[in-house]
């Protein structure tokens, strides 16, 4: 079966949904929003972000930032880079090239579309399937990698609209080693137009406590958006190895709901946090744009592919920033996000635990939430028997 095809925020998108979940996918790059969890209840929920650019009609550079919105899959993963004579543009191909249609197989255990890409400055095959399966707010992603011969970094590049008041979202994560600050020159305005707030890359154990530029205010939170307007700042955690689901969750206490994003730890071993509250100014942000990226990674934070592959001062503590993907055997990159309710007062997530076929959120309050998802996809690629 043929997707159907709607322009959506100005760009030519397909259409995926089934009784819970209604998802636009761009051509284009394979951005995925508006998605709507909960389509058919009194309270929808719709968490991407779409960029405020849409419907200008002008073009925008580099080529990701033209239909930017909610989440895409980045090979590499971060900015320009020059690698051995070869300019490989931001996020990569599959967040900026056409992607081409497979196939849409809906039935009653599940609706999955499927995607290809051929890569020309990576050589190699991708896979897209993107899979919903009935009364589950959850969407499985898979992407298929084949007859690639390289180290990249790559990852999931989900971004949440940040909301109008401060901390509309509440953040946590499984448990991390630590985090650091993005690395940049020793000043709060970059020559393209962007405020940091936070200290170049200065370490931290926990995001209640990041160092930021201020002596005033030596320290902030960065579990909660949005907070410091005005300002944009990355952030980089790396996951302790947990033998199962590494997660990262943003609660709306005042909507009533959870996202949550569930990854292979050994495969997408950091969260980069893009805390983007109002403080670009270059075309086409110009201090309009409010947005989080919740963003799973591999990859030495949005640096590009030269300063993953190299040596650094991640990958020099045992912390991986690139793949090697071989040309002999596909590569898997398996990933779930979701939506569920929460009750009043629940608060931030505190922990996770996973039973099969389900997922609980514990809230500071106590309070819990299970969601039915099938958390093993992210180990086999496979979804089970319904």
């Amino acid at each position: 079966m043929e997707p159907r095809i709607e322009i959506i925020a100005s760009e030519p998108s397909w259409v995926i949904e089934n009784d819970t979940v209604r998802i636009a996918l761009t051509l284009k790059g394979g951005h995925m929003a508006p998605v709507t969890f909960f389509r058919k209840s009194d309270a929808p929920v719709q968490p991407y972000y779409v960029s405020p650019w849409q419907g200008e009609g002008k073009t925008v550079q580099p080529p990701v930032l033209g239909p930017l919105r909610g989440d895409f899959f980045c090979m590499p993963f971060g900015g320009d880079s020059v690698v051995k004579g070869v300019t490989h543009t931001t996020h990569g191909e599959p967040a900026t090239a056409p992607w081409r249609a497979g196939s849409l197989e809906q039935s009653d255990a599940l609706t999955r579309i499927t995607l290809t890409m051929a890569g020309s400055t990576l050589k190699g095959r991708i896979t897209k399937s993107i899979s919903l399966v009935p009364g589950r707010d959850t969407i499985y992603i898979r992407h298929v990698l084949e007859g690639f011969d390289v180290r990249t970094s790559l990852g999931h590049h989900a971004t949440l609209a940040g909301g109008d008041q401060p901390d509309t979202l509440l953040l946590s994560t499984s448990p991390v080693q630590f985090g650091q600050v993005s690395p940049r020159p020793p000043h709060t305005f970059t020559s393209d137009g962007e405020y940091n707030a936070l200290l170049a890359g200065a370490s931290f154990r926990s995001l209640d406590k990041v160092p930021t530029v201020w002596k005033e205010m030596p320290f902030d939170s960065c579990a909660a958006f949005p907070r410091r307007r005005g300002f944009c700042d990355l952030v980089q955690v790396y996951n302790k190895p947990t033998g199962g689901p590494a997660w990262v969750t943003a609660v709306n206490p005042s909507q009533g709901w959870l996202w949550y994003a569930l990854k292979d730890p050994a495969v997408l071993p950091s969260t980069l946090f893009w805390m983007e509250n109002y403080g670009r100014h270059a075309d086409p942000w110009r201090g309009r744009n409010c947005c989080l990226g919740l963003e799973d990674v591999c990859g030495y934070f949005a640096n590009g592919l030269a300063a993953s592959v190299k040596k650094n001062e991640l990958n020099g503590k045992g912390i991986l920033t690139a793949l090697k993907l071989s040309p002999l055997r596909p590569t898997a990159i398996n990933y779930i996000q979701g939506v569920t309710r929460i009750p009043k007062g629940f608060g931030r997530v505190r922990t996770a635990r996973f039973q099969e076929g389900m997922a609980t959120f514990v809230g500071q309050s106590g309070k819990t939430v299970t969601a039915a998802v099938d958390h093993g996809f992210l180990f086999s690629g496979a979804l089970g028997a319904r």
